[in-house]
């Protein structure tokens, strides 16, 4: 079986999508400093990951490909505590930080944020040891594990033009998930893009340059038993330019597990705002087609706090609505994290039918529960 977990960090995202052959791919993380409180009650989401995590011979643990959708705080908090940076060589037993193996990364993502939008500490050093991987791949040709990068979507200025072997463009298909090529997994990079025009570029924000990628899983013997989408925080604007690109190619947007983008946010569905016009608030034709592309009995899970019928976004009542009613169409169903009850992670497994919810039980929440240590537990 093939596995997706979706970590409990309030309106953030933190998902693991584990193949059968064991491979992991971690897409963004939001571990609050909360959570090393053992007098707080916020989901120990470190502990949890790092128990499901396997180690390398020198007892490393490791996570074989990193995807950060965009910069966001809620979507890189707590890099430098739990993952090493920088070359192998420099890393500390004592530390017992997790390993990168392969990084994949956009530079769009950086280079359009506003100049007032600082990045975060995390944030920063994520873009340093992205940039300290390329300019290690354009010294040697080659790289190896703690040291791989992808590099999702061209850069300006033909800048990205020399990386050809890490480079992969919108719209192009790859299947190396740790410096491997793996039948049992490949993705279409969406987006980003690069802008055609100047008021297409105005409107790219940090935001909507997120990385959009849709992933082919095998399992249980079927080449495409699941079709996994995620999409950081893009709003309603991307969605239409991936319909407007993808509508007569609708299979490219296929999902079978959907992560709601932006926290279940209604800018994904709509240009009005919520708190402003409330049920006048109208829905984006080709944004909702874009993002109800939902394979027959195809889940939709929303990364956010339990959702509440008031006038918050993110998340927000009426997203969910419009997610329930597309989960509707194609006899599927709509999950919020947040209101799943217990700290574990939500786990859904991968057989040759799809995705289907599953418990899971980890020996780290466990332990936070009871404030004594426990013996690991079984998933499934």
């Amino acid at each position: 079986m093939a596995k997706t977990y979706h970590f409990k960090v309030g309106n953030g995202d933190m998902a693991l999508v584990e193949l059968e052959n064991g491979r992991r791919i971690l897409i963004d993380i939001n571990i609050r400093s909360a959570a090393d409180n053992a007098n707080d009650d916020t989901p120990d989401v470190a502990a949890q990951l790092r128990e499901i995590l396997d180690r390398d011979d020198d007892d490393r643990l490791f996570i074989d490909a990193f995807l950060l959708t965009h910069p966001d705080a809620d979507h890189v908090r707590g890099l430098q505590n739990h993952f090493h940076l920088g070359p192998l060589s420099s890393h500390k037993a004592a530390d017992d930080k997790i390993v990168i193996r392969t990084m994949w990364s956009s530079p769009l993502v950086f280079r359009r944020r506003r100049k007032d939008d600082l990045l975060s500490a995390d944030a920063e050093a994520w873009k340093d040891e992205a940039r300290r991987r390329v300019a290690l791949f354009r010294k040697n040709k080659t790289l190896g594990d703690g040291d791989r990068i992808l590099v999702l979507g061209e850069d300006v200025d033909a800048k990205t033009d020399d990386l050809e072997g890490i480079l992969v463009r919108a719209g192009e298909r790859f299947a190396n998930v740790d410096g491997i090529e793996d039948e049992l997994f490949d993705a279409l990079l969406l987006a980003p893009r690069l802008a055609e025009t100047e008021d297409e570029a105005n409107i790219l924000t940090k935001n909507n340059s997120s990385v959009i990628i849709q992933m082919r899983i095998g399992a249980g013997g079927k080449e495409d038993a699941a079709y996994l989408l995620f999409g950081g925080d893009a709003e309603v604007v991307i969605w239409e330019k991936l319909w407007d690109r993808w509508q007569n190619e609708s299979a490219n947007l296929a999902y079978d597990l959907l992560v709601a983008p932006h926290h279940c946010s209604w800018h994904s569905l709509s240009c009005d705002s919520w708190s402003e016009k409330g049920e006048d608030a109208e829905v984006s034709p080709d944004a909702r087609s874009a993002l109800a592309q939902g394979r027959p009995g195809a889940m939709i899970v929303a990364s956010s706090c339990p959702i509440s019928d008031d006038d918050k976004d993110p998340p927000c009542i009426r997203a969910k609505r419009e997610y329930e009613d597309m989960a509707g169409g194609f006899s599927g169903e709509f999950k919020c994290v947040g209101e799943v009850e217990g700290d574990d992670p939500v786990m859904f497994e991968i057989g040759r039918n799809g995705p289907k919810l599953k418990r899971v039980a980890l020996a780290a929440t466990t332990a936070a529960a009871t404030g004594v240590g426990s013996e690991a537990l079984a998933h499934g």
